[in-house]
């Protein structure tokens, strides 16, 4: 009963400490949405918008996916430290000189070709930070890993605020903020966390990095498979619609990541917890109980956020005043809202993946989330324009969590309570239609179908959040 309890007590101070980390970041990032919309055309926000979907892919590219590698072995007892951290920074080195000779293959692309040099220098920092943060993680050092999270986020705004509204730098600008902040990351963990003494070449070992690469190397194309789902649709619509739509459209997805406050300040908590209890004969009724409540709070999550989507957008974006159409965003956002709760529940499921170290499971249901993406992006952004875009991307990731949901219980049995989820679903798309189309008496609609959410879900992780605080005494 103890070991039982210690589990969900540790998850919860953990989801708690990730969660101060999450809300002060979020609160902190939203204004860079701010200075993004008012300091910067469309245009250039697109542009910005476009380098830092790159980047995205190459990050697991350039480091062979190790960041999971360094999460999944830095916590097994049965490996060393020093030699899962140099294993990593060395697989990052190799990336980086590949990535060195490929860069001239950048330049050939009129969108992003003449910010190449900036660009391999953001990639490698951002590498490097994600590795080292993730390194930090693994060793549970989760308050350390919290406040960097914050200081990261703020360096990061400050850089903003001097490149983009002083200097007035615009991309430049904007790829200068992520350099600064990243390095500064890495000073600060391997000052504040010691991280210096685990990177020696000494600790260079080809078993480890056998045994790493095994686990990560089929999280390379997953991960690509992701970007293609999560990235690939403003690649389309700017070759299809147009840069200015695609401003609009990136905006539309800032709203969305609210829901990544909730997912990522729990995720990061239980993936460690799962992989820790990864030999309990217990683990699926952990998943059972976890599932329950996660799906609750990101319903009402999702709601909520729909509920008031047309105010929140012209806070951020202003009401076109200024001759921008940012303020548009806000008919595309309840659709990317969606997808978004959707991604989560993919990524809570892919940590049965991680924990059994099953990456190629992790891989084949990627696919499906790409070719689904990839086919209808094609079908229906250019009859459909930034709607078909929105749509295409939420298919996609509710066709991947419906053949996930079915895969990882192969591995981990867990209930769901499929009628309940089910109706959540149906509400959600219901308020998003209302949301976007703006019939008569929206408010009260949303409001009316708010409150079911509410008391359909609310009881649930109540009682759960009561559970754990009872387990925590």
């Amino acid at each position: 009963m103890t070991d039982r309890n210690g589990k969900y007590k540790k998850l919860l101070g953990n989801t708690m400490i990730f969660g101060v980390g999450q809300f002060l970041t979020k609160i902190i990032g939203f204004l860079l949405v701010i200075i993004y919309t008012h300091f910067m055309s469309e245009k250039e926000l697109s542009t910005s918008q476009l380098v830092y979907q790159t980047v995205n892919l190459l990050v697991p590219l350039v480091t062979f996916s190790m960041r999971d590698a360094v999460i999944r072995f830095g916590m097994d007892k049965g490996f060393d430290n020093k030699k899962v951290y140099t294993n990593a920074c060395a697989a990052l080195f190799l990336g980086m000189a590949v990535l060195a000779v490929a860069s001239p293959l950048i330049k050939l692309n009129d969108k992003i070709g003449q910010f190449t040099l900036l660009l391999y220098i953001y990639c490698y920092f951002s590498c490097f930070r994600d590795i080292t943060s993730t390194f930090t993680r693994s060793r549970g050092m989760v308050k350390l890993f919290m406040v960097d999270g914050v200081l990261t986020t703020i360096v990061q705004v400050l850089c903003n605020v001097i490149f983009i509204i002083g200097l007035k730098l615009s991309v430049n600008g904007y790829i200068l903020s992520f350099i600064i902040s990243d390095l500064c990351s890495i000073v600060f963990l391997f000052l504040m966390g010691g991280t210096a003494r685990f990177a020696d070449t000494r600790y260079l070992d080809a078993k480890v990095m056998r045994k790493m690469l095994s686990f990560s190397v089929w999280l390379i194309p997953t991960y690509i498979l992701w970007w293609v789902t999560s990235s690939s649709d403003q690649w389309f619509i700017v070759h299809m619609v147009g840069d200015v739509e695609n401003g609009i459209y990136g905006i539309s997805y800032k709203l969305p990541t609210l829901l990544m406050f909730v997912t990522t300040m729990f995720y990061q908590a239980w993936q460690m917890s799962s992989i820790e209890e990864r030999d309990n004969k217990g683990l699926g009724k952990f998943y059972q109980t976890v599932f329950g409540s996660y799906s609750s709070l990101l319903f009402i999550a999702a709601a909520g956020i729909i509920l008031f989507v047309k105010p929140l957008t012209f806070i951020l974006t202003g009401d076109g005043s200024d001759g921008k159409r940012f303020y548009e965003a806000f008919a595309f956002t309840p659709i990317l809202v969606i997808s978004m709760v959707f991604q989560c529940f993919c990524q809570f499921l892919s940590s049965v993946y991680t924990t059994t170290k099953r990456s190629v499971n992790s891989l084949t249901t990627a696919l499906v989330a790409a070719l689904t993406n990839i086919v209808l992006n094609l079908l229906l952004i250019r009859k459909f324009g930034l709607w078909g875009a929105a749509i295409a991307t939420a298919f996609s990731y509710v066709a991947c969590f419906l053949v996930r949901l079915w895969d990882v219980r192969r591995y981990i049995w867990f209930k769901v309570n499929l009628a309940r989820f089910g109706l959540n679903s149906i509400i959600v798309m219901i308020m998003s239609f209302i949301a976007a189309k703006e019939p008569p008496l929206k408010y009260v609609w949303l409001s009316v179908l708010f409150v079911i959410i509410a008391s359909i879900n609310f009881g649930n992780v109540v009682k759960t959040v009561g559970r754990l605080l009872k387990r925590r005494r």
